[in-house]
């Protein structure tokens, strides 16, 4: 039979492709486009939702389709509905300036959105590893039970909840659990303006243990999860380090050519710096990313911050 009397044969590239959905398309959005594919994709067609229209053009020079909605606005992301095959989520809950809330109302618009008609095949959930809380600095993998310590991290164990119950409808769904998101050529993304500023860090006898994942493994760990991730799934995406947060910042001061922060016991910090600071120094923990390693098959670019942060590692 002639390819243009067959089903498949009739249609156009366009729609033969997965179409693959991006929910927060900011830095690792775009870099989880790029690791599908973009700009000029054969595998996959790439849209993306957007509440600013300041960002369509720079979507679609990026090979990126625009969709044009808010989370905060029900109405205009029903068009999501059966629009892609898989999902990457990375939409972070509204910020609560009260702190009082424990809710992901963005992440409850988005799951009943997704309902609405034929559900995708598989989403991807871009998660914090807050929802651990304090962990005294033990080893933690994705077994360990979540003990959120602040509304916020409360937030994200709602979010995760919202999308295990997509899950229930046959959606494959990967929650990925993210620490500190660096890279030089990330906005904020590298302590060098923390150590301009001299801000302090905790004295070693109060310091805790930090993790860390570079932006460009973390995009390549969402594209891996698209395809690789087993249903309903936790991952810790977290590279190797092994680190104290102080031990850290010293290690950058070190690569940048800069002074050593000055260090405080924990009763002078909590005096002398912002509170948000000071809840990320409350929670002491080391992540493990066996399963990363294992299931995603993901093989770190930048294992240790050392190769992330150094000028040679910002070449890979």
């Amino acid at each position: 039979m002639p390819s243009n009397q067959t089903p498949l044969g009739a249609l156009p590239a366009r729609f033969r492709r997965q179409r693959v959905l991006i929910v927060g398309c900011g830095d690792v959005g775009l870099r989880t486009a790029g690791q599908l594919g973009a700009p000029q994709s054969q595998r996959v067609r790439l849209m993306a939702l957007t509440s600013s229209p300041d960002r369509v053009r720079l979507l679609r020079a990026c090979g990126i389709t625009p969709l044009l909605g808010d989370l905060d606005d029900p109405a205009s992301i029903q068009r999501l509905a059966g629009i892609a095959h898989r999902v990457i989520n990375l939409a972070p809950p509204p910020t609560d300036r009260a702190g009082s809330s424990v809710r992901d109302p963005r992440s409850l618009v988005l799951v009943r959105a997704l309902r609405l008609r034929t559900p995708p095949l598989a989403l991807v959930y871009g998660s914090t590893t807050g929802v651990y809380g304090d962990c005294g600095g033990q080893r933690v993998d994705e077994t360990r039970t979540v003990n959120p310590h602040t509304s916020r991290a409360q937030r994200r164990v709602d979010a995760e909840n919202l999308m295990r119950f997509l899950g229930r409808s046959g959606v494959r769904v990967s929650v990925l659990r993210i620490p500190g998101i660096y890279a030089a050529d990330r906005e904020g993304g590298t302590p060098r303006e923390r150590l301009l500023k001299g801000t302090p860090v905790l004295a070693a006898k109060d310091d805790v243990y930090t993790n860390h994942i570079h932006a460009n493994d973390l995009a390549r760990a969402c594209a891996a999860a698209l395809w690789r991730g087993k249903p309903q799934r936790v991952v810790n995406v977290t590279d190797d380090t092994d680190l104290k947060m102080g031990d850290y910042f010293d290690l950058a001061a070190g690569l940048f050519g800069l002074p050593k922060p000055p260090r405080l016991p924990r009763d002078q910090a909590s005096s002398a710096l912002p509170l948000m600071l000071l809840s990320f120094m409350s929670e002491s923990r080391r992540l493990d990313n066996t399963r990363m390693k294992q299931e995603l098959r993901l093989k770190l670019r930048y294992p240790h911050v050392r190769d992330g942060l150094s000028p040679q590692g910002q070449l890979i």
